[in-house]
């Protein structure tokens, strides 16, 4: 049976999957079906919202993993992937360009990817039966 926090590492690899997707596929998608343009898909608030359902999943499955094996570059690329979420979301448009925005996007949601995937992968690599993952810092 999967643990909670493996189960929060799948959704958030999935909602950052999305963010990729979004990012690389919808200026494709919008040039072939210009009337998606009207709806959220192709507003720029869409990475905002996306933003309110992955900081929460993010942070929770990453703080619960941590916790148990004691891994902090897990927390150190979900935090950096975030944070680079977070200010492209808000800033990146401005800064960056339209181009530089959805690579720094995809970067962003690549190290909460690879966060996550660390993550579950060494919950599932944890042996102990007490449910308490390595004892040391790896």
């Amino acid at each position: 049976m999967k643990s909670a926090s493996m189960n929060m590492d799948n959704i958030a690899i999935g909602l950052s999957t999305v963010c990729a997707v979004h990012c690389l596929f919808l200026p494709i998608i919008l040039t072939l079906l210009p009337a998606l343009s009207l709806n959220v898909l192709g507003d720029e608030t869409f990475h905002q919202w996306l933003l309110i359902a992955v900081i929460p999943t993010s942070f929770i499955a990453l703080t619960m993993g941590c916790r148990q094996h004691k891994n902090l570059s897990v927390m150190i690329f979900g935090l950096l992937g975030l944070t680079t979420l977070i200010l492209t979301a808000f800033f990146g448009h401005d800064f960056l360009g339209e181009s530089g925005e959805k690579v720094a996007s995809v970067i962003g949601a690549a190290f909460i990817a690879f966060g996550h995937i660390r993550n579950s992968t060494l919950c599932k690599s944890c042996k102990a039966t007490d449910h308490q993952c390595h004892s040391s810092v790896q």
